[in-house]
């Protein structure tokens, strides 16, 4: 990425670089762009998209409703309720 590129992107990102900082960022773009066009000539063809390298399993757990007497305790403890709902101060 050249120098105009850089000030091009810069400028429409509203970001105030200095001559110091284009020829670091330019050296920086330009090494990421090469190792991009590195995984670009990997043989990906029937790999599965992954979020994490090491996680192999999924991390969420599962989804499991609430005891409706649990949740009736905790709105009976409320100091402010509106039918069903728990009123709360505005924040703005």
């Amino acid at each position: 990425m050249d120098t105009k590129e850089l000030e091009t992107t810069a400028l429409l990102a509203q970001i105030e670089l200095g001559k110091g900082d284009l020829a670091r960022l330019g050296e920086a773009v330009s090494q990421m762009l090469d190792n991009f066009r590195k995984m670009n000539e990997l043989d990906t063809e029937g790999l599965e998209a992954t979020t994490h390298a090491l996680v192999t399993d999924n991390r969420v757990r599962p989804d499991s409703p609430v005891p409706s007497d649990l949740a009736d305790a905790l709105v009976e403890r409320s100091p402010e309720l509106e039918d069903r709902f728990i009123v709360i101060p505005n924040v703005l």
